[in-house]
């Protein structure tokens, strides 16, 4: 703490309007002669005892007391110091605050905090692909429903465990290609968690290790054996693609890659999940139906749709890093034709069969829509 005294002498050899005076818990007294109005008084600050009550209370508090004598009126004065102001802040005579104060708790600031986290983790956990994971599985169930009465709670609970752990599953085969691609995605995809420092290495790790439990974990409580070895041969796949160890990170080789995806996306996900539904669920024998036949080609074509579509975006970062992808090698422009004449066929073939369709209403679902 420090203390003002302001004294003017009377005949001073070198005037000195302001004196500082850096004192701990005490000071000694000064005895300081001034000249007012043709009369001497003599000052004297008494010991000043500084208490920080911040300890014991939420602001701190300090107090003084400077006795004035006055020698030809023999009468005494004594003046206290300034109260705390409102921030509970003891100023010295120099204006100046003795200490800041502390940052108060606001319900803003928290749920500004709370947004940014969610948008963090928003996109790493790549919601394209949640969209998509969780719009194949709903569609592949519904192909296991016979009548109206099948949409239950029982069909929805069923589903719903299905989404949940497939969703987990696809968080962990994400995060697992982005902790192996955060110098690629610096080129790439600047704006992923890992490639702009907004999370660690660390952070990643825990993460991916965690969903990938978890979803080990509800595919096992749900006692399901399509939906365990969907997750299981899901996990095994997005390791096998992404991981950098010796005859794995499959995504370097564009034939391999491709095939990881059409596993995943046309037959895991189709028979998987369909026969959860089919025999899980509805304790019916498994049977492969003409519906899901058609899904489970259609999806084929899809697949390999994302296959290559995907890389069309990544050819910088993939040419730097040796990832020889289909657009690396045929080009970027050959490779988005190229996607888009195997939709066309895709889509051509489903308005056929619905169109060929025996069903009234889906007839009219496939090929109006």
């Amino acid at each position: 703490m420090e203390s003002l005294l302001i004294g003017v002498f009377s005949k001073p050899p070198s005037p000195l309007p302001f004196s500082f005076l850096s004192t701990t818990t005490t000071a000694a007294a000064t005895k300081l002669s001034l000249r007012t109005k043709g009369s001497y008084v003599s000052t004297q600050v008494s010991k000043c005892r500084v208490r920080n009550v911040q300890e014991k209370f939420h602001f701190g508090r300090f107090a003084r007391c400077i006795s004035s004598h006055d020698v030809d009126g023999n009468r005494e004065t004594y003046i206290s110091s300034k109260k705390p102001d409102k921030k509970g802040l003891t100023n010295a005579t120099s204006g100046l605050p003795f200490e800041s104060e502390p940052e108060s708790y606001s319900p803003k600031n928290s749920w500004k905090s709370m947004q940014t986290a969610l948008d963090v983790f928003y996109r790493f956990s790549r919601p394209h692909t949640v969209v998509g994971t969780a719009l194949s599985i709903i569609s592949v169930s519904l192909l296991a429903v016979e009548k109206l009465s099948d949409i239950s709670p029982l069909f929805l609970t069923g589903l719903l465990e299905a989404i949940v752990a497939a969703l987990f599953m696809n968080i962990y085969i994400v995060g697992l290609n982005q902790l192996f691609d955060i110098e690629i995605d610096k080129v790439n995809k600047p704006y992923l968690p890992l490639a702009s420092g907004e999370y660690s290495v660390a952070t990643g790790i825990t993460i991916v290790t965690s969903f990938a439990i978890l979803s080990f974990l509800l595919g096992w409580i749900t006692g399901s054996w399509p939906l365990f070895w969907a997750l299981f041969v899901s996990f095994i796949l997005g390791t096998a693609y992404s991981i950098n160890l010796p005859l794995l990170r499959w995504k370097r080789f564009a034939i391999l890659a491709a095939l990881c995806i059409l596993v995943v996306r046309a037959v895991i996900v189709q028979l998987a999940f369909f026969m959860h539904i089919q025999t899980f669920v509805y304790r019916r024998p498994a049977v492969l139906t003409r519906p899901l036949v058609f899904a489970t080609a259609f999806m084929s074509f899809f697949s390999v749709v994302i296959a290559l579509f995907k890389d069309i975006p990544d050819i910088d970062g993939d040419k730097i890093f040796g990832i020889q992808s289909f657009t690396v090698r045929l080009g970027q422009k050959k490779v988005f034709w190229t996607c888009i004449y195997l939709l066309e066929m895709a889509y051509g073939v489903a308005l056929l069969v619905g169109a060929a369709s025996s069903c009234l209403w889906s007839k009219l679902i496939t090929v109006n829509v």
